[in-house]
This record gives structure tokens, C-alpha cells and sequence, in this order.
């Protein structure tokens, strides 16, 4: 069953994250629910769908710069495969503040755009398997609906497997 969607005014980074797909063009609507949507788990359980149709956003730093993977919640990220096939050099997870200096969103909330700067970015092979797919919008209470290719234009990302044993 699907979160209640609230009415209010949309906190300003998920307006950030409005305006950004709105100027690419992307037709998703950002929602505010009241249930959080913190981890894929809560995300899918809020919407009602799969766990592997939310993508999440997560921050690594690479190369000395900081990256974004946006991995489908069924799976976590295998970072040495990943750098191996993206062709970059070790990915760690960054920190809380790390992510929140590179994205201006907090962890549990970090979108795909609406960032300070553009991100390198890979989309995992995996949200292709979903026609609709749910990305967070700033905070852990919005997210928006897209798709993998949608997440590719808006992103400029890279299409990838990142999970293990994906080759």
C-alpha cells in the first residue's frame, strides 16, 4: 500500500531537485510522503513497489573526487568490480559530510541532480529491469518517479553493472 502524499510546500532542496528536472525535461513529479524513505527497504514499502525499482544515490570518492552510483536497492555495490569495469581508480564510501559538501543533501535523501556541480555518475544495469523506478529528492521524505534512461540524460551517467559477478 502506498504512503499518504502530503500537501506542503516542498522542503528547498527537494525543490532544487524539482527545478533540475524540470530544465532536463524530466516529466517525474517529486512527492513528499509521509513515511521516510531513508533506505531502499522504507522507500519500497512507502510506495509500494519492489525493492530493486528504488535507486539509490550513494556517494563515493574516487580518484580524489567525489561520484555518485545510483544502485538499484536489490543489491549492493561492489566496489572493486565497479572501479575495474568504470575504469577509476578505488571507490570508498564517503562520509556523511563528504556527501553532504559534494551533493548539498543529506545521506537518506540524496537525489540524482540538484547538486552544487554536475557528478561523475554511474546508473546501475539492474534499473533497467523496472519500466518505473523511484529516486530520492533531496531529503528522505521525497522522492520522484523516472527511469534508467531518464537517470542517464538527467545525469549524464554511465551505464554499468555494479553489483558483483555482473560481467
Amino acid at each position: 500500500m502506498e504512503s499518504t502524499t502530503t500537501s506542503l510546500p516542498l522542503p528547498a532542496r527537494s525543490e532544487q531537485v524539482a527545478q533540475a528536472l524540470a530544465a532536463a525535461g524530466i516529466p517525474g513529479t517529486v512527492r513528499q510522503l509521509a513515511d521516510s524513505t531513508r533506505t531502499a527497504a522504507e522507500a519500497a514499502a512507502a510506495l509500494g513497489c519492489e525493492v530493486g525499482a528504488i535507486a539509490n544515490s550513494l556517494v563515493f570518492l574516487s580518484d580524489g573526487q567525489a561520484v555518485l552510483v545510483l544502485t538499484s536497492g536489490r543489491h549492493k555495490v561492489d566496489t572493486a568490480a565497479l572501479a575495474a569495469r568504470w575504469g577509476r581508480g578505488k571507490l570508498r564510501r564517503a562520509t556523511p559530510e563528504q556527501v553532504r559538501e559534494a551533493t548539498g543533501q543529506a545521506i537518506g535523501g540524496v537525489a540524482p541532480t540538484g547538486h552544487p556541480a554536475p557528478l561523475p555518475t554511474v546508473v546501475d544495469q539492474a534499473l533497467t529491469d523496472y519500466p518505473r523506478v523511484w529516486a530520492a529528492a533531496g531529503t528522505p521524505h521525497t522522492v520522484f518517479p523516472t527511469t534508467a534512461e531518464e537517470l542517464l540524460r538527467l545525469t549524464g551517467g554511465t551505464l554499468l553493472p555494479v553489483g558483483p559477478d555482473e560481467d
